[in-house]
């Protein structure tokens, strides 16, 4: 098969849906620009023009609102954010017009609209670029939200979202881009909600969204040396949550650590941690592990933003603890994340 990179996968999906289906119509800020959101729309801009492919004004709420009546009359917006940071000014749009527009019209039709947020990490860019807000979007009903890890599901979920006829928020962390993997030729979707089991274990679960899910394959590694079975789970969706995957793993292991991109309290972790409460009443033999940032904003440092940003070290300690092992003298893994290879502007 064939390897591609996470923009390259990306880039290659928007092409492709919008070939079989001339409804697709691409909006953002720098959509047209010659790096193209990473990559990820210059060949769409370069085979639809700009008739498809449209640079908007630097005004998040009104490029929402004009999508939804787009989609209300019969197209398919995709909506791309270079920094998901400033979906906060689209929330009115989304949240109480799009995610529950099926809920409010009887199901006559959902709001087909596809949100592309670029979040994470970057070169100390500071508290208002550096969020991921992929649980802030899941907790309302009517809306889907996936963080895809790998090329293939960068490719497969943008394809489910494109052909899907209710509001999407797909997620991609900064630190995505550049990595490769096996990609099919195909636009084949990948359904929402269900996960994958990234690397089977036997004594602890990590469950991973987005980037994280490459830091939890590094600890695993490292672990795996000290004979530590570790099973990774990279739950792809946020909602819908594949909770069965998640407790399957859980029920086998007994123990439960969540790595995130975002903070611990009312996010991702608290969810995924709930749902194994609710459950597997006792099945835990420790408390749960969160490895998320710390609980303040991210630093403009870029050596104190690596700092800020969680990674497969944590992920180690975090399983040690949970075996009651300490450190033991184990130095940290290598980390798995890559040099970004961005001059910027975004």
């Amino acid at each position: 098969m064939r390897t591609l990179t996470y923009s390259q996968a990306i880039s290659e999906a928007t092409v492709q849906c919008m070939t079989d289906d001339p409804r697709i119509i691409v909006l953002g800020e720098g959509v047209d620009d010659h790096k193209g959101i990473f990559g990820t729309t210059t060949q769409a801009y370069a085979s639809f023009g700009a008739q498809r492919v449209i640079d908007v004004p630097n005004s998040e709420n009104a490029c929402a609102g004009v999508a939804i009546g787009a989609a209300t009359n019969g197209l398919r917006p995709m909506v791309v954010h270079t920094r998901a940071d400033f979906l906060f000014l689209a929330m009115d749009a989304m949240v109480n017009l799009a995610a529950k527009w099926r809920y409010m019209y009887g199901d006559h039709g959902g709001v087909p609209v596809v949100t592309r947020g670029v979040v994470g990490r970057g070169w100390g860019q500071g508290a208002t670029h550096s969020q991921s807000p992929h649980a802030t979007f899941a907790h309302y009903p009517g809306m889907v939200v996936a963080a895809p890890a790998s090329p293939a599901d960068a490719k497969g979920l943008l394809v489910q979202a494109l052909r899907s006829g209710d509001p999407t928020v797909l997620i991609e962390n900064r630190g995505l881009y550049p990595r490769e993997g096996e990609v099919g030729l195909e636009p084949l979707p990948v359904p929402f909600g269900v996960g994958r089991i990234v690397r089977p274990g036997n004594d602890i679960t990590v469950v991973a969204v987005s980037l994280m899910v490459y830091e939890a394959e590094s600890a695993a590694r490292h672990l795996a040396e000290q004979g530590i079975s570790v099973e990774v789970v990279d739950v792809r969706c946020l909602r819908p949550l594949d909770d069965a995957i998640i407790c399957e793993s859980v029920a086998r292991t007994g123990r439960l650590v969540v790595a995130d991109t975002s903070w611990a309290r009312y996010g991702f972790a608290a969810e995924v941690a709930a749902v194994v409460a609710e459950n597997l009443p006792g099945a835990l033999r420790e408390p749960v592990r969160r490895v998320t940032p710390p609980d303040c904003p991210a630093p403009v440092s870029w050596p104190l933003e690596e700092a800020w940003n969680p990674g497969a070290d944590a992920i180690v300690r975090a399983c040690l603890e949970l075996l009651g092992l300490g450190r033991n003298g184990i130095g940290p893994p290598e980390s798995a994340q890559p040099a970004l290879g961005f001059d910027g502007p975004y």
